[in-house]
């Protein structure tokens, strides 16, 4: 077995424990570190086959992350709900949400064509696929609902930038003080943006970007529509600018997506979402960069949260 760099390395507990998973005759020939994740060590496997053929397998090992058990189930149950709904996700091979076999809390899943395209380039084309696939994810009603969303973020544990509009950021605190509004509940990824999409883009022909799948289903909730909505406009705002940020929610209304019933209610979604990216703009920035977006430098994202949230708060005005 060859490694495609040392982070690679499986653990041997749980190189074992993914080798019983595997098909009769098959065995690990390579393994590759996946960037892009900020809680889970993610690493490709390739399995080679009894027919001298080869297939991928996907592993995530969350190490000394909290709550890991909780987002493993999450996942496993996640993976198993959407197997033949249309929503574009992996298959779900093997779970040790405990460590009973593994040095650490693992998943093993099918591994999905495609990448992740975080380039300014081409995103006209794919915040309308971005949409339109969150509604689908929306639309779902299983028999058995994941657990009742939960926000983290407090007035107490905001992050204002360097630099940030005082009185914008005050105002805002202010916001996520009240209780949040009334909502219908859906089916929630609550994570979706587009460092968990992967994209086929063929280079000659852009525009005819799909989407191929959906990953990291370990936060899988049931709550209101505008947090999913309100989280991949923030990351896209951060991305590529805060203009991108509000066409997600026109894109998303246009696909059929139905939000908070008055601008007030979307906005509170909004704002909390903003806030809550204040507390870990430097591990995003990095991730991002790690990803190819070099430019993105901490100071850069920083100064698109404070832009976001200052016209957030316009807004409200």
């Amino acid at each position: 077995m060859t490694n495609h760099d040392e982070a690679a390395a499986v653990r041997p507990l749980t190189l074992a424990w993914v080798s019983r998973h595997l098909e009769a005759g098959e065995r690990i020939v390579k393994t590759e570190a996946l960037h892009g994740g900020i809680t889970a060590e993610i690493r490709r496997l390739t399995i080679a086959t009894r027919d001298g053929s080869t297939r991928d397998l996907v592993l995530r090992t969350f190490v000394n992350v909290e709550h890991a058990e909780d987002g493993l189930n999450r996942e496993a149950d996640a993976l198993t709900l959407l197997t033949g709904t249309g929503v574009p996700a992996p298959g779900l091979v093997a779970v040790d949400p405990t460590a009973v076999h593994c040095e650490y809390p693992s998943l093993l899943r099918t591994h999905l064509a495609g990448r992740t395209v975080l380039d300014d380039e081409g995103l006209e084309t794919r915040v309308p696929l971005l949409a339109r696939q969150l509604v689908a994810i929306h639309a779902l009603r299983p028999a058995v609902r994941p657990p009742e969303y939960v926000t983290l973020t407090t007035a107490d544990s905001v992050v204002p930038p360097k630099g940030a509009d005082a009185a914008a950021w005050a105002a805002a605190i202010d916001v996520i003080r009240k209780p949040p509004p009334p909502c219908e509940g859906r089916f929630l990824h609550r994570d979706f943006q587009p460092g968990n999409v992967l994209f086929d883009v063929p280079p000659s022909r852009p525009a005819d970007a799909r989407i191929t799948g959906v990953v990291d289903w370990a936060a899988t909730s049931w709550g209101p529509a505008d947090l999913d909505v309100a989280h991949c406009s923030t990351n896209l705002a951060l991305l590529h600018g805060p203009a991108w940020g509000l066409r997600f929610s026109e894109a998303y209304e246009e696909a059929g997506g139905v939000l908070a019933a008055t601008a007030n209610e979307r906005l509170y979604w909004q704002v909390r979402d903003g806030l809550a990216c204040s507390e870990e703009v430097q591990q995003v920035a990095k991730t991002w960069r790690e990803a190819g977006r070099p430019e993105l430098t901490t100071r850069t994202v920083e100064e698109r949260l404070n832009a976001c949230v200052t016209a957030l708060m316009d807004a409200l005005a």
